[in-house]
């Protein structure tokens, strides 16, 4: 549902856009632009390579997609980066909502593709943010150190052109195919996602995370 451009300015119990600390983030990185499209640059960048992709962090409890704790913590997955990027996007005066797709990773491989038992990630989030007159999508998932240790190629943000996960890696192979689109959220559809992912790995997915060590 499409609503008010303001509402997507608002602080939400995930994206508390409101509080200290992601205020003087915002302050910090955006103090000397004054252009919307630099700020989301700016904003962009920082949580791609500032705050690590960690697919085992914890996202079982609401306080886990509280943005102002996954700043504090400086990791998180992809739903929890993309919370991080909304709020400081609103702090800023961006409108910033959440998007969400069903994606499958052709190169998951390790632990984690064996604790889930499948390449498919339900409920992957990343953001859309109204910068121009238009909603851009931007997917600050994977950081730089993470792309360049497994020949991922980087997303690139400009705040003109949707920055999605790309379909092949640096050495061609086949990569991301996303697989069904889920529209965009104001704030984390957490009943959502967790319906999604036990449906789709089980619902003791957590504790067979934890048993493993991940």
């Amino acid at each position: 549902m499409n609503l008010p451009l303001e509402e997507y300015l608002k602080p939400t119990p995930a994206i508390d856009c409101e509080t200290r600390s992601i205020k003087e983030k915002v302050q910090e990185l955006t103090n000397r632009q004054e252009k919307i499209t630099m700020k989301a640059i700016s904003l962009f960048y920082f949580v791609r390579d500032e705050i690590k992709y960690n697919p085992y962090s914890p996202h079982y409890l609401p306080e886990h997609y509280r943005a102002s704790t996954i700043l504090d913590r400086r990791e998180g997955y992809c739903v929890q980066k993309a919370v991080l990027l909304a709020a400081l996007a609103r702090a800023a005066g961006i409108p910033a909502r959440l998007r969400f797709a069903n994606i499958r990773n052709h190169l998951s491989f390790g632990k984690l593709a064996e604790i889930m038992g499948t390449n498919l990630f339900v409920y992957h989030g990343y953001d859309e943010l109204y910068i121009e007159g238009k909603w851009i999508k931007a997917t600050p998932t994977f950081d730089l150190k993470m792309c360049q240790e497994n020949r991922i190629v980087p997303i690139e943000f400009d705040g003109k052109n949707n920055a999605m996960l790309h379909s092949h890696d640096k050495d061609g192979k086949l990569h991301i195919e996303y697989v069904r689109d889920h529209g965009h959220h104001s704030d984390v559809p957490l009943d959502k996602i967790q319906n999604a992912q036990n449906k789709a790995y089980g619902s003791d997915l957590d504790e067979r995370i934890k048993m493993a060590g991940a």
